[in-house]
């Protein structure tokens, strides 16, 4: 099992979902993708699961809850009128359905301590409750050292396990700031990055972006991501 969150909302979790999932699809693996709670999409509109399922080509998709607002889970379902998503049962949920597949993927709502009810349930809490390990999908740019050093803290204080920091969405052309960014975000983690999603990865078509995942993504999600070839073509010596 793996949950993939993020530091902020929009930095591309569900495209590297998708790629995680493409990957293991490819060689095999039965792989489910898991979306707890799905918020500013209304009934019939294609949530975050539909562009896993376009991307990677998968059907075993599981939404447990849906809010059209585009909120944190916990007030959208407010403004809904309905109860909250319990991640205390999407955790059985998620332990039954990795008891049949090779991998289960978890794709959370915004951060890491995005509220899914009212009593504050986060992402963090579903993680430690399925010992699962979290990938964490950061942004390159001016910001992204403070917010993926605030969430690998949360993560430590509550027990979560690191499996690594993406970059979501890796421009053509990098400014400075991204580039300098890669060698910081690298200290932050204490360990090289585990990827760096192409921007525009998700206007690609199934097979080219597996192609694209298997760049991007490092061997232990089953690409040849090379940190260090990373980090030469791109980073910025001090």
């Amino acid at each position: 099992m793996l949950v993939v969150t993020g530091t902020c909302t929009g930095v591309g979790k569900t495209i590297v979902t998708a790629a995680l999932a493409a990957l293991a699809a490819a060689r095999g693996t039965g792989v489910a993708v898991v979306k707890p709670g799905q918020t500013g999409v209304g009934p019939d509109e294609p949530g975050d699961l539909d562009e896993v399922r376009r991307l990677a080509g998968i059907d075993d998709l599981h939404e447990f809850a849906r809010f059209p607002d585009p909120l944190s889970p916990a007030a959208a379902a407010r403004r809904a009128g309905l109860p909250p998503p319990r991640l205390a049962d999407a955790a059985d949920r998620i332990r039954d359905l990795s008891r049949s597949r090779g991998l289960v993927l978890v794709e959370g709502a915004g951060g890491l301590l995005v509220r899914y009810d009212d009593e504050g349930t986060t992402i963090a809490d579903l993680a430690r409750w399925i010992g699962a390990p979290a990938v964490v999908v950061a942004r390159p740019g001016l910001g992204t050292l403070n917010h993926t050093a605030l969430t690998l803290e949360a993560m430590a204080h509550r027990g979560v396990q690191l499996a690594g920091v993406v970059l979501g969405e890796w421009p053509q052309e990098p400014g400075l700031a991204m580039r300098s960014n890669i060698r910081d975000l690298e200290t932050i983690a204490a360990r090289p990055l585990a990827g760096a999603m192409p921007a525009g990865a998700g206007a690609l078509d199934p097979a080219e972006f597996l192609l694209a995942a298997h760049r991007a993504l490092a061997p232990p999600f089953g690409g040849s991501f090379d940190p260090a070839a990373f980090r030469d073509a791109h980073g910025v010596l001090p």
